[in-house]
C-alpha cells in the first residue's frame, strides 16, 4: 500500500509528510533520527499500515521539510509534533522515534502524555557517557563500517539535503538534552530497541534508559546496528506490532 505525501503547516513550521493509511484503529507516528528524513520508516510504515493510520514526518530541516528560519531546541521541535497531532491525529497514538527522534517523542510524551497511548524507543540517545560531538562521531563512523550500500547510499542522500548549519545546530540540541532526565516522568507504556551491534547506543546506556522509565521494556535486534529501521523494516516492525497488542485494550484506544 503505497503511502500520500501531504504538507503541514503551522505558523512558520512547515512539515512534509507521508500518510498510510490501513484498515485498524491506530495511528502511528514515526520521527527520524538527525540528518535522515522520513524515507528511512518507508518499509516500517507499509507493515504497520496493517494495523492502522501511519505519519511520517520529515522533521523541519530534514529531508523535504525547509528550515523555519531561526534554531529550535528539541523541546520545541517536540511542541511542533504535539501541534501536528493535534492538528492531523486526533486522539492518543502510537509515537515512535529513531535516534534523535527518540528524545523528541520522548519529551512529547513527558509534555503531553494524553496525547500518547505508547511510545517506542529505537537507538535512544545520546549516551551520557560519551556526551560530545567527536565521541559520537566517532562511534557513528564505526557502527556504519561494513554496513551494506542500501544503509550508505539512503544516508549520504538523506544528509545532503540538510545544510551543515542546521545540522551543526541540531547536534548541539541532541548533546545539550538529558532524556535520562526525564524518562523517570514518562507514565506511557514503552518499547526500547536496540540494535545489538549498535556503536552509537550501547547496551548499558540503553539498559539505563529502559530501567529509568517506569513502564517499560527493552529488546535487543539481532545482528543490527544503529540503522535497524533502514536495513530491512523487520524484525522491528513486528516488535512494534506486537508490544501494542499485548497493551491492555484501553492504552490501545488510538483512533483517526
Amino acid at each position: 500500500m503505497a503511502g500520500t505525501d501531504r504538507t503541514y503547516e503551522r505558523d512558520r513550521i512547515t512539515m512534509a509528510y507521508t500518510e498510510t493509511s490501513g484498515p485498524g484503529p491506530l495511528t502511528f507516528v514515526l520521527v527520524h533520527g538527525i540528518g535522515m528524513g522520513r524515507v528511512v520508516f518507508s518499509e516500517v510504515a507499509e507493515i504497520l499500515s496493517e494495523q492502522g493510520r501511519v505519519l511520517a514526518v520529515d522533521l523541519p530541516g530534514f529531508g523535504d521539510s525547509p528550515e523555519p528560519g531561526s534554531e529550535s531546541t528539541l523541546e520545541e521541535t517536540a511542541e511542533v509534533i504535539v501541534g501536528f497531532l493535534q492538528d492531523e491525529a486526533p486522539g492518543p497514538v502510537v509515537l515512535v522515534g529513531h535516534s534523535m527522534g527518540t528524545q523528541i517523542v520522548a519529551e512529547a510524551a513527558y509534555r503531553h502524555p494524553d496525547r500518547v497511548a505508547a511510545l517506542v524507543l529505537i537507538a535512544p540517545t545520546v549516551d551520557r557517557h560519551a556526551r560530545t560531538a567527536t565521541r559520537q562521531a566517532l562511534r557513528m563512523v564505526r557502527d556504519l563500517t561494513g554496513e551494506g550500500p542500501k544503509v550508505l547510499l539512503l544516508g549520504l542522500w538523506e544528509y545532503a539535503k540538510t545544510s551543515p548549519i542546521w545540522f551543526v545546530n541540531k547536534l548541539r540540541f541532541m548533546l545539550d538534552h538529558r532524556l535520562e532526565l526525564i524518562c523517570p516522568g514518562i507514565a506511557t507504556p514503552t518499547l526500547v530497541l536496540r540494535g545489538e551491534t549498535d556503536r552509537v547506543c550501547p547496551r548499558e546506556w540503553v539498559s539505563e534508559i529502559a530501567e529509568a522509565l517506569p513502564e517499560a521494556r527493552m529488546t535487543e535486534i539481532s545482528g543490527r546496528g544503529h540503522e535497524a529501521i533502514i536495513k530491512s523494516p523487520e524484525p522491528v516492525a513486528s516488535l512494534i506490532l506486537e508490544f501494542v497488542e499485548a497493551l491492555p485494550r484501553a492504552d490501545r484506544s488510538s483512533r483517526r
